[in-house]
């Protein structure tokens, strides 16, 4: 049996195996945040794990969970696991992996179910250029409800975390966008708004349509000029910030930071390029603000 199938099945595991499971989900799944959360001492990397995997889980139940049906009765699951977890019933090893991290760190529930909620936006209906408007609350919902949680898994939870979760958790996401338009495309998704479609003169919302465009880079610049106003905005909240506790939000912030020039450099003549940042500068940039 997959990490998977046995992180999203009963019986409940004891906190232990739960833990193992959730670091086992973490490291296959390759994400450029486990460099950052390796960064936190061991109780508040554990929470940071728990919380990665469970974001992990509800956006594979919404991307590959099955036919409408199932995908919403899955995340409907997972609304229940969290209602659950928080009268101290977990039974999925994920939501069992939470119950330390949530009595020692406060997480408020809304924000795990805001998570669910912007999952379900992709699970009822391909997204197709939405309006800003739209774009920034399912930014809210999949990114910066993430970040409200690991804010208080870093020990910041007062106004100066939030204002850095609302700001990153939106750069992080408008970069993955701009770095997953054709991956998101052959899904049949348009994350591109609305608003910028309209003012390039890209009509309808047809994904493969806005691919061949020879409008999509100017599209996808002036969306990234909006994910700079919020690096710009998140590396503000990040100085208010006790340093020695946002390391990682400062390494996701450098890390993404530079995808996102990157991007820009290519400026999205060829949509299916691959742009990434080289390993070896995300060592770097580990290590400079995990270290310095």
């Amino acid at each position: 049996m997959t990490v998977e199938a046995v992180l999203s099945s009963a019986p409940p595991v004891d906190r232990a195996t739960a833990i193992r499971l959730v670091d086992a989900r973490v490291r296959e799944a390759g994400t450029s945040f486990f460099w950052a959360m390796r960064l936190l001492p061991r109780a508040r990397r554990e929470a940071m794990f728990a919380i990665y995997a469970f974001c992990r889980e509800v956006d594979d139940i919404a991307d590959d969970g099955g036919t409408q049906a199932e995908r919403l009765a899955g995340l409907e699951r997972w609304r229940e696991e969290i209602a659950a977890l928080y009268r101290g019933r977990a039974s999925l090893p994920i939501a069992v992996a939470l119950e330390q991290p949530l009595r020692e760190f406060g997480f408020r529930e809304a924000d795990f179910l805001a998570v669910i909620d912007g999952m379900e936006m992709d699970a009822r209906a391909d997204i197709r250029a939405p309006s800003l408007a739209e774009l920034d609350l399912y930014c809210d919902r999949v990114a910066s409800a993430t970040g409200r949680l690991s804010v208080c898994a870093f020990g910041v939870p007062d106004e100066r975390g939030v204002r850095l979760a609302e700001r990153l958790g939106r750069a992080l996401q408008l970069t993955n966008i701009l770095r997953d338009v054709a991956e998101d495309a052959a899904r049949g998704r348009l994350y591109l708004p609305r608003e910028l479609l309209d003012k390039h003169g890209i009509a309808g919302d047809d994904p493969a349509a806005a691919l061949r465009h020879p409008a999509l880079p100017a599209v996808c610049r002036d969306l990234a000029g909006i994910a700079r106003a919020h690096f710009d905005a998140a590396a503000a909240a990040l100085a208010e910030c006790p340093r020695e506790k946002v390391r990682p939000a400062a390494t996701m912030h450098a890390l993404y930071g530079r995808l996102l020039d990157r991007l820009i450099a290519a400026d999205w003549a060829d949509p299916h390029r691959v742009v990434s940042v080289p390993t070896a500068t995300k060592l770097w940039l580990a290590l400079r603000h995990g270290l310095l």
